[in-house]
């Protein structure tokens, strides 16, 4: 794979988004239904998977007193707007908020959960006296597989040979192709991971200015500054990130560069690097090409573990940022390959129980683990081949990991969300 190829990769992935990821791609897919109709909506019916329904229930929507799915919902019907994508929230007015309110209030809006062993799908049927309009996203938190208006498909799908043959495209890639093209392309290729840095950085500082959500990373900073804990590394990368994931998680109306189409793991993947940086005295490039390696780490690892899971993307995003938190501190490629399996042998197991303001706990423990692996890498200490799922190749390693995550999501997604339902308080 070439740098154009990796450079693509980085294009596809790092989106811009508000607010969390499923939520918003339910109105994202209820604007779409909305926009190929001529009348008033009578009926909207969500069918979603359970991943979507675990991380859409309770988060907070951004600049909206209003949670949960049927209201997201209903206000991505009204506010339209497709073309903006996991954006488009952002235009929704206080009205919009109260007509989306009363549409619930009246029963136009249901949930279901759908039955299908695909982690991300969300289906729309949409009623109104002209037309039955069916949107049907699957896999990926915009890739519309299908629009029927009145039982007649409205999209130009691509044919199955060339969908697979971009699909292998994208995912062609290894490690040491990553470490080469992060560390040596041109600067100018990285202009969106640059953006990444500057977009999350000011979500960062909102959070650590203002109280969000439990104000995980805002009360790190306190701490440190009231000498209950020291300003070293650890505790900077894990208030950056966690101060992000308060802000996230907690409704700011900030957009984030989202990495693999969650918001959380682009701040999880950025911050602690940036925090590093910041702390270690990184010059502008180093810093650039670090968040770089993060990210594509990332991706790497999302394309064979899925969109979402059972277990919790920010393990990931900690892997990832050790890798770059090495190469920070003049660590090898060797290194940043043993902090990568130091971060996975460590993490791995996290569950994922929704998105929710508790995330940013989460986004803290993976942070201050990060640079924990990446100081041991960095003396070249690293987990044994001989050690549970982790193996001599970091490849193998990832392999066993996302097998984990893949084979064992049905049962443990089961258990968590019936857990989520079924709640008293």
């Amino acid at each position: 794979m070439n740098y154009k190829d990796l450079q693509h990769v980085l294009e596809k992935e790092l989106i811009v988004a508000i607010g969390c990821t499923e939520p918003i791609a339910i109105a994202y897919a209820t604007a779409v239904a909305a926009e190929h109709t001529t009348a008033p909506i009578e009926k909207i019916e969500l069918s979603c998977s359970r991943n979507v329904i675990k991380n859409a229930m309770a988060v907070a929507i951004p600049g909206r007193q209003h949670t949960g799915i049927a209201f997201v919902g209903a206000l991505g019907a009204i506010v339209k707007g497709s073309d903006k994508k996991l954006s488009l929230i952002e235009a929704a007015t206080e009205d919009q908020e109260k007509e989306a309110v009363a549409m619930c209030e009246a029963g136009k809006v249901t949930v279901t959960e759908a039955d299908t062993p695909k982690v991300l799908v969300i289906k729309v049927t949409m009623e109104t006296k002209n037309e039955n309009v069916v949107v049907l996203i699957e896999d990926d938190h915009t890739n519309i597989t299908s629009i029927k208006v009145n039982d007649v498909e409205q999209l130009q799908e691509q044919t199955t040979e060339e969908a697979t043959e971009g699909s292998k495209k994208d995912n062609d890639f290894t490690l040491d192709e990553i470490v080469d093209f992060c560390l040596n392309c041109p600067l100018s290729s990285l202009d969106l991971v640059k953006k990444s840095i500057d977009m999350n950085m000011a979500v960062a500082n909102h959070g650590l200015e203002n109280a969000y959500g439990m104000q995980v990373g805002k009360l790190i900073k306190e701490q440190v500054e009231e000498g209950i804990l020291s300003d070293d590394l650890a505790s900077r990368a894990m208030s950056y990130a966690a101060a992000g994931s308060d802000a996230r998680m907690g409704g700011a109306t900030l957009p984030v560069m989202a990495n693999s189409g969650s918001g959380n793991q682009g701040i999880a993947v950025t911050l602690p690097v940036i925090a590093a940086a910041d702390k270690l005295g990184a010059d502008e490039e180093k810093t650039i090409r670090a968040v770089a390696l993060s990210h594509l780490i990332a991706i790497f690892v999302k394309y064979q573990f899925g969109r979402l899971s059972a277990l919790c993307g920010v393990t990931i995003a900690g892997a990832s940022s050790a890798a770059a938190i090495t190469y920070l501190l003049d660590g090898t490629k060797e290194q940043m390959y043993f902090a990568i399996q130091n971060t996975l042998g460590n993490v791995t197991g996290m569950l994922c129980d929704g998105a929710k303001a508790g995330c940013a706990m989460k986004v803290s423990t993976c942070s201050g683990a990060a640079v924990q692996a990446a100081l041991m890498a960095k003396k070249n200490i690293c987990i044994p081949g001989t050690n549970g799922f982790v193996e001599n190749d970091v490849n193998n390693t990832i392999r066993n990991f996302s097998q984990i995550g893949n084979e064992g999501s049905p049962t443990l997604d089961t258990i968590v969300l019936k857990q989520m339902l079924n709640k008293k308080n």
